[in-house]
Parts: C-alpha cells; sequence; structure tokens
C-alpha cells in the first residue's frame, strides 16, 4: 500500500511539475508575446507574383498578404508588414525581426533544421519559362541539361535548387530577383528561367504567349507553408 501511494505522489508532482513547465513555455510562447503587443509581424518579400506584391501606390498585395491580415483580424491584432529580402528571411525571423514567415515558403529538409513549418496551404512546382527561339526544339527540363543552355533562376530559392539538381550541365546564371531573371529570358539574354508555377503563368499573363514559351508542366512537387521559429509549440498549433 505504502509503495502504490508513493508511486502515486511521484506522478501526482510528476505531473504537477509538467503542467508549470508548459505554463511557463506559454508565457513565452511567440503567441503570447503578439497578444501583449497588439500586432503580428510578418515577413515576406514582396515581388513574388500572386503572392506577395507591391502594387503602384506601395500598398502590399496578393494572396500571401490577404491571409496574413486574415490571420491578425482573427487574433484581434494589427497586421505589420516586414518586407525583408528572402536570402535573410530565415535569419531575420530566428532573430526575431518578425514573428511568422509567410513568402510563399517552400518546405525543405535543410529549411527544417532551421525552422517549424505549419501544415502546407497550398503545393506548386517547378516548372520553365522559354525563350520564343527555342520553341518547338525543347520540350521538357532534361532538354536543357547541356552547357550550351543559358539557364536561369533566383539566388536561393527552390527554382536554383532545381536547376542544380536537374539541369547541373546547364549554365547556370542567377539573380537576385524572380522578374529580373524572366526578363532576362524575354530579352534574350537567357534560354530559360526556372521558377514556380504561380509567378511564371502571371508573368506570361503580364508580357504575352507570343514572346516567351512556357512549359506549364510542374517537374517538382512543392508545398508552401508558414515558418515560425523552433520551440514553440503553442504557436505552431
Amino acid at each position: 500500500m505504502k509503495r502504490i501511494l508513493l508511486l502515486f505522489v511521484v506522478l501526482f508532482f510528476g505531473a504537477v511539475n509538467l503542467w508549470a513547465a508548459d505554463a511557463e513555455l506559454a508565457k513565452k510562447s511567440t503567441l503570447e508575446e503578439i497578444l501583449k503587443r497588439g500586432e503580428l509581424r510578418v515577413g515576406f518579400d514582396a515581388g513574388y507574383m500572386p503572392f506577395e506584391m507591391t502594387d503602384k501606390k506601395g500598398n502590399y498585395v496578393g494572396f500571401d498578404i490577404d491571409l496574413a491580415k486574415e490571420m491578425a483580424k482573427a487574433m484581434g491584432v494589427k497586421f505589420v508588414p516586414v518586407n525583408t529580402d528572402f536570402d535573410g528571411i530565415i535569419p531575420a525571423l530566428m532573430t526575431g525581426k518578425f514573428d511568422i514567415i509567410i513568402s510563399g515558403m517552400t518546405v525543405t529538409q535543410q529549411r527544417n533544421l532551421q525552422i517549424n513549418f505549419a501544415d502546407p496551404y497550398i503545393v506548386v512546382g517547378q516548372t520553365i519559362l522559354l525563350n520564343k527561339k527555342l520553341e518547338g526544339k525543347i520540350k521538357s527540363y532534361k532538354d536543357l541539361n547541356d552547357p550550351k543552355y543559358v539557364v536561369a533562376s533566383r539566388i536561393g530559392t527552390t527554382g536554383e535548387m532545381a536547376v542544380k539538381r536537374y539541369m547541373p550541365k546547364a549554365t547556370y546564371k542567377s539573380f537576385d530577383k524572380e522578374a529580373d531573371g524572366a526578363l532576362e529570358v524575354l530579352n534574350g539574354k537567357a534560354d530559360a528561367f526556372v521558377y514556380d508555377f504561380p509567378f511564371n503563368v502571371v508573368f506570361v499573363a503580364q508580357h504575352g504567349s507570343d514572346k516567351v514559351v512556357h512549359l506549364d508542366k510542374p517537374f517538382t512537387y512543392e508545398p508552401l507553408a508558414f515558418g515560425i521559429r523552433k520551440g514553440d509549440p503553442d504557436f505552431l498549433n
């Protein structure tokens, strides 16, 4: 009987300690900080059509921006946009420059080592914008795997990863902004541009299918998700 009582006491105080630890963790949660601050600071990189862009008045617009605003509204706090270069967006999150990444970010193993991801909210894939002179000659990414072809993408993105993985023999040209890489194809300075399907669709719609060819069948599978700092289960849930 004494042993049973002792075991009960140990289990009880163990549960109390776990509850206290959970309560302490909740106090330190980003969610708690957001509610106290009255602001949801969202990190993104404007320029990724149609997810986050800047309109003619300088306002941030796009699918991700709308999602972020609705999230802030549901939490009863103010939406605060933090436009950040994509190359530095994960370090900026980790150092507390903002609370969450909502920037069309693909879930990858490498990124998962640094941050946590929520469940994917959309799935995209890489497609190819092709110089008009190559129409009919290039039918898939496999045909571009040759040093004579200049293939562009944005540095630090899954587009760049796809070029290096699937077209390692191609002459690769990186750009800081996706629009610059796509324009390189349009202006005849690159043979192809590899990037996310949604961006490429919008680019062709803006500039015309008579000027650039879109090989619109995705050759990768890429779930996009919100990114948050590790060690914060309350906010993740």
